[in-house]
C-alpha cells in the first residue's frame, strides 16, 4: 500500500517539477498581500504529538510570527507527505520514516522543526505495543501473530520490527494490516489483530481495558524522535523567510508545551474526542525544541536494516 502511494506521490512531485502552475499559485494564496498575515495550512494528525501546534495558535505564538495558521487532520504521515508536496498543505506533520523515505526516492522535502519524542521511560511512554491474549508476554511472542499499525512501513510497524529483533524473534513472521489509530481498540477486541501499537490518547483508554503492554518507543531508543513538521522544498526556495517563521512558532510552542502539561491536556480534548478526565491520565510525549540527530540516525540504521532504505538516510541534508 505504501509502495502504490509513493508511487503516486512520485508523480506528484514531478508534476510540480514540470509545471508551476499548482505550486506558484498555493504560494500566492498564501502570502500576505499588503503586509497582511501568511494563510498557512498545516497537515496533522488528531493525536497527542501535535498538541503544541494547537497550543502554539491558541496563544498566538503563530499569529506574533504573521503566520494566520489552519490545521487539517490527516490519518498519518504517508498521506501527509504527498499534499505538502502538491501544495495543498504549506506544511505538514509526519513521522520521521515516511520522511526518510520520501527522501530516498527525492521527494522534495525538508523537515524544518521538531514534532515530539519518547520519554526515555520504556514502561511509561506515551506509546504503547498492546496486547489481549495472556499468552502473548513478550514482543517474540507475536511472531505469526498480526499487528495493527496506522500506517504500514511506517515508524509504528518499523519499531514493533525492531522490539521483535530485540527479543530474540524473526519480525518477518509478524503480519501488519493497517488501522487508523482511533479504530485499533475496536480490532483487538473484536480479535481481527493480536495486537495493537497506539499513542495517546488512545494509550491510556486501551490500557484501561486491562491489557498488558509488552513494547514502546521508549523501549526503541529513550529519546527516539518519533515527528517532525516539514515543508516542501519549493516552498523553502520561494518563502525562506516564511518557513523561518513557522520553525520558529514550532519552537516556541513546542517548549510551552513541555513546560505546561496541563495546558496540552486540555488542547488535546478540543481536536479529538477524548474527555478532561481521560486526558487527565495520559502519560505526554517529551517535547523538545530541538531535532535529536542521534536518534534520526538510529532510525534510519533499522531502515537500512529492514530493507526500506538502501543507505542510510541523509538526515543532516532532510532535517533543518
Amino acid at each position: 500500500m505504501l509502495r502504490t502511494r509513493f508511487i503516486a506521490l512520485l508523480a506528484v512531485t514531478a508534476l510540480a517539477a514540470t509545471t508551476s502552475a499548482c505550486g506558484s499559485d498555493d504560494s500566492s494564496d498564501a502570502a500576505p498581500a499588503t503586509g497582511g498575515a501568511d494563510k498557512v495550512k498545516v497537515g496533522v494528525i488528531p493525536i497527542v504529538d501535535v498538541a503544541p501546534i494547537y497550543l502554539g495558535k491558541a496563544k498566538g505564538f503563530f499569529t506574533k510570527q504573521n503566520v494566520d495558521l489552519s490545521l487539517e487532520q490527516a490519518q498519518g504521515g504517508a498521506a501527509i507527505v504527498p499534499a505538502v508536496v502538491s501544495g495543498q498543505y504549506q506544511f505538514g506533520f509526519s513521522n520521521v520514516v515516511s520522511l526518510m523515505i520520501g527522501q530516498s526516492k527525492n521527494v522534495p522535502i525538508k523537515a524544518v522543526a521538531n514534532g515530539n519524542n519518547a520519554t526515555a521511560d520504556a514502561a511509561k511512554d506515551f506509546s504503547g505495543l498492546l496486547v489481549k491474549d495472556s499468552a502473548i508476554t513478550r514482543p517474540k511472542d507475536l511472531e505469526g501473530k498480526t499487528v495493527a499499525s496506522n500506517t504500514l512501513k511506517n515508524i509504528v510497524d518499523t519499531s514493533v520490527k525492531d522490539l521483535v529483533r530485540k527479543d530474540g524473534g524473526d519480525p518477518s513472521k509478524v503480519k501488519f494490516v493497517e488501522i487508523a489509530f482511533p479504530d485499533m481498540a475496536a480490532a483487538l477486541d473484536a480479535n481481527r489483530v493480536q495486537a495493537i501499537f497506539v499513542v495517546e490518547p488512545f494509550l491510556t483508554s486501551a490500557k484501561a481495558k486491562g491489557w498488558k503492554q509488552i513494547g514502546s518507543f521508549a523501549a526503541v531508543s529513550p529519546s527516539l524522535q518519533v515527528a517532525a513538521y516539514f515543508t516542501s522544498q519549493q516552498l523553502l526556495g520561494e518563502k525562506a523567510d516564511l518557513v523561518k517563521r513557522f520553525s520558529a512558532a514550532m519552537k516556541e510552542s513546542l517548549a510551552y508545551a513541555d513546560a505546561h502539561p496541563d495546558e496540552v491536556r486540555q488542547i488535546v480534548t478540543t481536536y479529538t474526542t477524548i474527555k478532561a478526565e481521560a486526558a487527565a491520565a495520559m502519560t505526554l510525549p517529551k517535547f523538545a525544541p530541538d531535532m535529536d540527530k542521534t536518534s534520526l540516525d538510529t532510525m534510519s540504521n533499522l531502515l537500512v536494516q529492514e530493507g526500506l532504505l538502501a543507505a542510510p538516510a541523509d538526515t543532516a541534508k532532510l532535517f533543518q
